[in-house]
């Protein structure tokens, strides 16, 4: 990715078009937990989103795996699509702008406290 790409964000509309394109192929229901995981995980993004895009390429690639198998959507996701994508942004250590200014304002606080 050169400093063009980056700045634009192209390479990420390159690579959204794809996930799209690869979420057209999946089943009605897949398509629908498609959008609510997208939708879920937006709010654990840093500031370019760029950290999502692993996330979104490994829960694709399980929609896909899982639709070729003949699994049901509610097997492979449960009923709670919002606790899934909370924790998979989670255990991938993905960080939100929120979740750097909580620290940053946390150790701000302790300096001026004297810890």
């Amino acid at each position: 990715m050169n400093f063009w790409e980056k700045v634009t964000g192209s390479d990420m509309t390159k690579e959204l078009k794809a996930f799209e394109l690869r979420a057209k192929n999946l089943p009605a229901e897949y398509q629908a937990a498609w959008e609510k995981i997208k939708a879920n995980l937006w709010p654990h993004s840093d500031f370019t989103g760029r950290n999502l895009m692993p996330i979104l390429d490994g829960v694709l690639g399980l929609l896909e795996e899982s639709a070729a198998d003949g699994q049901n959507v509610q097997e492979v996701l449960g009923d709670d699509i919002s606790g899934f994508c909370s924790a998979l942004a989670g255990e991938e250590g993905s960080k939100s702008y929120r979740d750097r200014w909580r620290k940053q304002l946390n150790n701000n606080i302790a300096k001026k406290l004297g810890k």
